[in-house]
């Protein structure tokens, strides 16, 4: 595959999921474009593995715990070679391996995601094991910010800084949105920072989409040699097009012909 920034590479997968999203008539796209940014850093600029080798024992892990934005990671993985661009034309089709959420089966997904709270007790038990056995690969791990209001991320969070997993990093894609609302008016996270660093992690925040910020945060994140990392990442929902940032209407509705048109012209002069 051709080498490109990371901005470019955003750009890209911002199209495909688009395009995906519009063919499947499926939903989620405003999700897919607030984590864009971030995936594109982590694939372009920060993570160590091998599109040809997918299962190289010495990869980094990656865990997409919402699993909802599957169609923004398939993307990427496509982009970097993992599987066929022409692949992507198959997402939400019947048969295909390209579900909705997050699907094992594709090569480069480590695991199925989609009901939420599970990515970060699972990405915990791989730090906790390559430690053990020191290994140097890493865990990262996206998060909603939404899904921060399950039980589990904070039994996760507690076991995490418990053990020093300092192989583990968090980003939490903070659009400040869940399924039906402003997350501060459904359960509100705040204070967010200071939760956790009382489960005894290292806490940092960025603008999760100044790609140069993003990369000096993660790379930040290596320096702790004891515990275990979060990057509380501020995101606008639909991040690219304009019409879509910061409407929760695309949480859930798939663009119309028109729609389509006018995004496809928005995102095609970002290339």
């Amino acid at each position: 595959m051709d080498k490109v920034s990371s901005a470019t590479l955003a750009s890209r997968i911002r199209l495909h999921t688009l395009k995906m999203i519009h063919s499947a008539k499926s939903s989620h796209i405003a999700s897919c474009f607030s984590v864009t940014d971030i995936l594109a850093v982590l694939y372009n600029d920060v993570m160590n593995y091998d599109s040809k080798n997918p299962t190289w024992e010495d990869r980094d892990r990656f865990i997409l715990s919402k699993g909802h934005a599957a169609a923004a990671v398939y993307a990427v993985l496509a982009e970097k070679g993992f599987i066929p661009i022409d692949y992507l034309s198959t997402y939400g089709k019947n048969g295909t391996k390209l579900q909705g959420h997050l699907s094992h089966s594709v090569p480069g997904v480590e695991i199925s995601t989609g009901s939420l709270g599970h990515g970060l007790p699972i990405a915990c038990g791989m730090a906790l094991a390559a430690k053990n056995d020191k290994k140097n690969y890493r865990i990262y791990v996206v998060l909603s910010d939404g899904e921060c209001d399950e039980g589990s991320i904070w039994e996760a969070a507690m076991f995490a800084g418990h053990h020093q997993l300092y192989n583990l990093t968090v980003i939490i894609d903070n659009n400040k949105f869940q399924a039906c609302g402003r997350t501060k008016d459904i359960l509100d996270l705040e204070p967010f920072a200071q939760k956790w660093q009382s489960f005894n992690w290292n806490v940092s925040e960025c603008d999760g989409h100044h790609h140069q910020t993003i990369k000096d945060c993660i790379y930040k994140t290596r320096d702790s040699k004891k515990l275990p990392s979060v990057i509380i990442a501020h995101t606008i929902k639909g991040k690219g097009v304009s019409f879509m940032e910061d409407k929760l209407l695309w949480h859930y509705r798939s663009p119309d012909e028109v729609v389509f048109a006018e995004a496809v012209k928005e995102l095609e002069g970002a290339i």
